[in-house]
């Protein structure tokens, strides 16, 4: 279900695939997921709250507050969701809450304060009891948006802001009487005052006319005295300017005629060392010309020479170089063939290594499988025969034809002795008849042979036979036999 919050709403939403509670202003809810939509738009509280000066005096605080829960924060939002939005926000709940909060921190700041504090710094009350209760709003994610504290109220019985008021007006009436008085005699005081400075100023004014004039008079004559010497001195500076400046020029006009001269001599002099140089450079370039005509005569030959030498001995230094590099090639062609080889050997003999130990470690898992199976068959005969050693060693000995083994090897032992062997028989062979008598016979010989068998084995090894199967004939009744 896809659900949408109002611009003064949000959505806290919890269960599957939330951690904690997620808040959205519209999102999907999937089965498993609850949704609350809750409101953040503030509330007026008003409160009068009864509290008590330092000096134990009562008073009443009328006030409103408009709190909300703070929408800027995340984490308080998410406070205020968990404590505050399952009750509605004008519920008697949030009102004891908030109440309970500026109730408690105004009595606990105004119990610090006097009533003239309280009353006169009314602006820093309200500021101290504001931040006090954002505090502990704090903890439940609500903000204070705004707060307006009103006149202090008297308690009934306790009228001091009345008194406080009769007291003003009667030192506010006695004031006007005062300043009725005094404004009275300020005018009458005023007028004279106001007449004799008249006729003061108008005498200074007289007089300071008078001097006025006489200055300005005097100051028209220093004025005009003043501009006549400049004027002079002016035209004195500029004669003596103008004779500075004629000076100057013929000073200037000397100096240009000397460096004229000058330049002419230095002119001609050049002229005439310039024409020397070139004499003396051509004379030197005929001096390098016949020299160099006498080095290609006598030396081109030898040049010619030491070059052929050169050559010949660079391709000489060439062929060895060459040689000697194809001889290290050989080598190192040679080495990596060597390095190869011996990697593969390596390589061979490793993995015939590794295969030879694999063998070993599936053999070896093989034999402690065979031991294991040996052991849980030993174990289940063991049990067969309800922990009889006996009967399991005689067992084993029959089905591993141990009796047959050892009637073999004893024949071998007295082979081409010729012992003296004995036969047992009934007697009654011979007159047998067919069919089913013959067998029975056959059975009958099988067993009376058995008695010397076992009398033989025991004489050898020691062994008897089981219980089930027989018992050793005595003496005598091997003897009469």
């Amino acid at each position: 279900m896809y659900r949408v919050a109002s611009a003064w709403e949000y959505l806290a939403i919890t269960g599957f695939g939330i951690d904690d509670i997620r808040l959205a202003k519209k999102a999907w809810i999937f089965p498993g997921q609850s949704c609350t939509v809750f409101d953040v738009s503030p509330v007026n509280y008003t409160f009068e709250v009864q509290a008590m000066s330092a000096e134990k005096l009562p008073f009443i605080l009328p006030a409103v507050f408009t709190i909300g829960p703070r929408v800027d924060d995340e984490a308080s939002l998410l406070t205020y969701a968990k404590l505050m939005s399952a009750h509605d926000k004008l519920s008697n709940h949030c009102k004891d809450l908030v109440s309970g909060i500026i109730e408690g921190e105004t009595r606990v700041l105004a119990a610090s304060m006097t009533m003239e504090q309280i009353f006169k710094g009314t602006k820093e009350f309200k500021q101290q009891v504001f931040e006090k209760v954002q505090v502990e709003l704090n903890q439940f994610g609500l903000l204070i948006y705004n707060a307006n504290v009103k006149q202090l109220v008297d308690v009934p019985g306790h009228e001091y802001f009345s008194y406080l008021g009769q007291k003003i007006q009667m030192e506010a009436a006695n004031k006007a009487k005062v300043d009725g008085a005094e404004a009275t005699m300020n005018g009458e005081i005023g007028a004279k005052m106001r007449k004799g400075q008249t006729l003061q100023n108008a005498a200074k004014i007289d007089a300071e006319t008078k001097i006025i004039s006489t200055q300005r008079e005097g100051e028209g004559t220093k004025e005009e005295i003043r501009v006549k010497t400049e004027v002079k001195v002016f035209e004195n500076q500029r004669e003596a300017e103008l004779a500075e400046a004629n000076a100057e020029l013929a000073k200037k006009k000397a100096g240009w005629s000397k460096e004229a001269r000058v330049a002419e001599v230095e002119a001609a002099k050049a002229v005439a060392l310039r024409d020397a140089e070139l004499q003396k450079e051509v004379e030197r370039m005929n001096a390098l010309t016949t020299t160099e005509k006498l080095k290609a005569e006598h030396l081109s030959k030898a040049s010619v020479d030491y070059e052929t030498k050169v050559q010949e001995a660079n391709w000489e230094l060439y062929t060895k170089q060459k040689a000697a590099e194809a001889i290290l090639y050989e080598k190192e062609k040679e080495a990596a063939a060597q390095k190869a080889i011996a990697d593969a050997a390596f390589y061979s003999r490793q993995k015939v290594a590794d295969g030879e130990l694999y063998a070993k470690q599936k053999e070896a898992e093989g034999l402690m499988a065979v031991a294991q199976a040996q052991g849980l068959y030993v174990k289940t005969l063991l049990d067969a025969f309800g922990g009889n050693h006996s009967a399991m060693r005689d067992y084993l000995m029959i089905t591993n034809r141990m009796f047959q083994e050892m009637a073999k090897v004893n024949a071998e032992a007295v082979r081409g002795l010729q012992p003296k062997i004995s036969i047992w028989t009934n007697g009654g062979e011979a007159a047998g008849g067919g069919g089913g008598g013959d067998a029975m016979k056959e059975v009958a010989g099988v067993y009376k042979m058995l008695p010397p068998l076992f009398k033989t084995v025991y004489e050898q090894t020691g062994m008897t036979p089981p219980s089930w199967m027989g018992a050793l004939p005595d003496s005598k009744h091997l003897a009469s036999d």
